[in-house]
């Protein structure tokens, strides 16, 4: 599957895989847990343009090993709210792609069901990689809900017309909630239990955090 290039193709393909009827997926034992974060160059002006210089990493702990994996290249477009996936989609994918061990579910710092047409990047990048998938996100994008009690783990669900797409999540009692979204063939519950569990010391779920840390590293070799 090829990435759109265009707004207008991307949004006629979020259209599409966002209303696709694939079935729910169901978490293996042990199941392996990956995470995905690109970061681009410092110093740009605004929120960032077409070409900026970008590092994705990749991460899955297998037992003891944490395997990873990086990728360099150019954001294909402007960052725009809903179109996310024409600036970082092909380097997210590559980054996956060159992990040596394929994570069973992958968490990436996009939405998947928040978003206008349904269908966020997370949700986008697990339908090109044939990948369940999990978005996390320190803000919501179209749905709406109640901040969760301040106890850790809390949780309050995130709407969009009546419908669960997501939930705030309290991962740490003194820091602000992270927003778990349903992506590529994950309900939102199966999504939120997922990311409870690779939760660590850090507000970050770890596979995420990885994968940033990785990310980050390769943008200081440069």
């Amino acid at each position: 599957m090829e990435w759109p290039r265009t707004p207008l193709d991307l949004a006629e393909e979020q259209v599409r895989i966002g209303s696709l009827d694939v079935p729910e997926w169901t978490p293996p034992s042990g199941v392996l847990t990956g995470g995905v974060f690109v970061c681009f160059e410092r110093g740009g002006e605004g929120a960032g343009g077409p070409g900026d210089r970008g590092w994705a990493g990749a991460a899955v702990r297998e037992g003891r090993r944490l395997v990873i994996s990086t990728e360099f290249g150019e954001a294909g477009a402007a960052y725009e709210p809903g179109f996310l996936a024409l600036r970082e989609g092909p380097l997210l994918e590559a980054a996956v792609v060159s992990l040596a061990v394929r994570p069973d579910v992958l968490l990436v710092n996009a939405t998947g069901r928040d978003h206008p047409r349904r269908a966020g990047l997370a949700l986008h990048l697990g339908a090109v990689l044939d990948l369940p998938t999990i978005g996390v996100t320190n803000r919501s994008l179209v749905a709406s809900g109640p901040e969760p009690d301040s106890d850790r783990f809390a949780r309050s669900p995130l709407r969009i017309d009546g419908d669960v797409v997501g939930y705030r999540l309290r991962a740490r009692e003194t820091a602000r909630s992270l927003c778990v979204h349903s992506g590529w063939r994950t309900t939102p519950e199966v999504a939120l239990d997922l990311v409870t569990r690779v939760i660590g010391r850090f507000r970050t779920p770890e596979p995420i955090r990885r994968a940033r840390t990785v990310a980050r590293r390769a943008r200081s070799g440069h």
